[in-house]
């Protein structure tokens, strides 16, 4: 019913961008807050970057100046536009939105299936 797809992942150099993008759809009522993810292999999911429906952001101190997150609140998309990718910035993505499904009591986390970031020469 409801599902988050994402895009944009691949490889690119140090000091390269990327755009990813991730679409909600489904039987959504409301959207709160959608955010980024990021899980490097031995690593703990952590949280890359967030975004409420008001626009009001929130990221973590390892992307910050380097990455800008944004939503189009009537294409349910959020976007991260990441510049300067470092190695460090290797792992892979998932999308994540914090919604009121249409008929549903209350709010649920719904995560997309991630997309490959590969930053390398």
């Amino acid at each position: 019913q409801v599902q988050l797809v994402e895009s944009g992942g691949g490889l690119v150099q140090p000091g390269g961008s990327l755009r990813l993008s991730c679409a909600a759809s489904g039987s959504i009522f409301r959207i709160n807050r959608m955010g980024w993810y990021r899980q490097a292999p031995g690593k703990q999911r952590e949280l890359v970057a967030t975004i409420t429906s008001g626009g009001s952001t929130n990221y973590a101190d390892s992307v910050k100046g380097r990455f800008t997150i944004s939503r189009d609140n009537a294409k349910n998309t959020v976007y991260l536009q990441m510049n300067s990718l470092k190695p460090d910035d290797t792992a892979v993505y998932y999308c994540n939105a914090d919604l009121l499904r249409v008929g549903a009591l209350g709010w649920t986390d719904y995560w997309g299936q991630g997309t490959q970031v590969t930053v390398s020469s």
